[in-house]
């Protein structure tokens, strides 16, 4: 198989990690591509995620490596996560396991899908989120005005510090420490959650995927997105966007973790 390998690149154990999953590849007669940025710290050629035309990608880092990943492929391809970072929500693989795992792969591989969100504006599309989308003003200590709006309908109106709108993959990353709940990322939905609204009737909604969601920023400050932190789009003081289900889901290779007990045994390290 040709194996995209990414790999954080400020950290020295996760570059040694990465030099020991190339040469575990390459023994089981892989053929491994490295991500430009990874390649420049071990040496040898490199191409950027997108032009790699490879079938699984292993990827070394935290949840922002993974997420930086899954923003830079143009075709998704299924992705098995080593951890190297604070907690590692989206990666199933601990270092000490990895090269077992690694040298196991074989093609026909049981593959999982994770539901991402598209955002659009006036029917031009912003981004794909795998986490969360995050509306906040570029003024600090300033309120916004929001209007939900679900099949047409005014459901909400609030005033907060901004609004998430998460994937059920991200309901353990932003949306989790803004009081929103762990949600299985087998359901497809949008886990919409006010950060610090002004009224506290103002709680988490999740709303099924299959709606039209719509939310209208209605404010006097301006306010910016901020898509899976990696890319942010300057939206002023109004702006309508509609929510919708990405066409592609991201992809991760199953390495046969409960999703429960994974997150239980995540957050007890925090």
């Amino acid at each position: 198989m040709k194996c995209l390998l990414v790999s954080r690149i400020d950290l020295p154990e996760a570059l040694d990690c990465a030099r020991q999953m190339k040469t575990a590849l390459e023994q089981n007669g892989h053929t491994v591509i490295l991500e430009t940025d990874t390649a420049s710290r071990l040496g040898g050629a490199g191409l950027p995620c997108g032009q790699a035309n490879a079938e699984i990608a292993v990827v070394i880092g935290g949840d922002g490596t993974i997420l930086r990943t899954v923003q830079q492929l143009h075709d998704q391809i299924p992705i098995i996560g080593i951890n190297h970072g604070e907690v590692g929500f989206l990666a199933d693989l601990e270092s000490g396991e990895a090269g077992d795992f690694v040298r196991s792969l074989a093609p026909g591989f049981a593959v999982e899908e994770r539901m991402r969100l598209s955002l659009l504006r006036d029917n031009k599309p912003l981004g794909d989120a795998l986490n969360e989308a995050l509306i906040v003003t570029t003024r600090p200590a300033k309120m916004l005005r929001f209007s939900i709006l679900i099949d047409g309908v005014v459901t909400e109106q609030f005033r907060s510090d901004g609004l998430l709108v998460s994937t059920p993959t991200g309901s353990t990353a932003y949306a989790m420490s803004a009081g929103g709940p762990i949600v299985d990322p087998r359901i497809q939905g949008f886990l919409l959650v006010p950060l610090a609204p002004y009224l506290l009737s103002s709680r988490p909604h999740l709303i099924s995927s299959n709606r039209r969601l719509e939310i209208r920023l209605e404010s006097s400050k301006p306010a910016r997105l901020v898509i899976d932190g990696q890319k942010t789009v300057e939206l002023g003081g109004s702006a309508s966007l509609v929510v919708k289900q990405a066409a592609q889901p991201a992809l991760f290779v199953d390495a046969h973790r409960n999703f429960f007990e994974k997150v239980d045994n995540k957050l007890r390290k925090l």
